[in-house]
């Protein structure tokens, strides 16, 4: 039987992304990200809550409190959402995969990208 592990954090960070060639004003979020990793049940659980925790608080902890765009060409959210993606994938002990990552840019816009 499979089982879903979710956790939410938040971050901060500035950009400026480019949309049809118009460049805006570099301006700041808080991000929240939802990141959800399957795998089966193993002596009860899927992933410790912490180790997850700390895999992916060491990859935000590169974005927080940073302008994105001296990590990113244009750091849109979709962008940067990947970014963290491809980190926690890389991370994530043998068994245990990412489902789902949603990636809110402050309250009201956010990318989901399902694996």
């Amino acid at each position: 039987m499979n089982a879903r592990v979710i956790e939410r954090f938040k971050f901060a960070a500035a950009h400026s992304v480019a949309i049809e060639g118009r460049v805006e004003e570099v301006h700041g979020h808080t991000f929240r990200l939802e990141v959800a990793v399957e795998g089966s049940l193993r002596n009860g659980y899927v992933i410790d809550f912490l180790q997850l925790r700390a895999i992916v608080e060491e990859i935000i902890k590169k974005l927080d409190h940073i302008n994105l765009n001296k990590l990113f060409e244009n750091p849109t959210t979709e962008n940067v959402a990947l970014w963290i993606a491809e980190r926690i994938r890389e991370k994530l002990p043998e068994g245990v995969v990412l489902q789902r990552l949603t990636l809110w840019e402050g309250d009201e816009n956010g990318v989901e990208f399902n694996f």
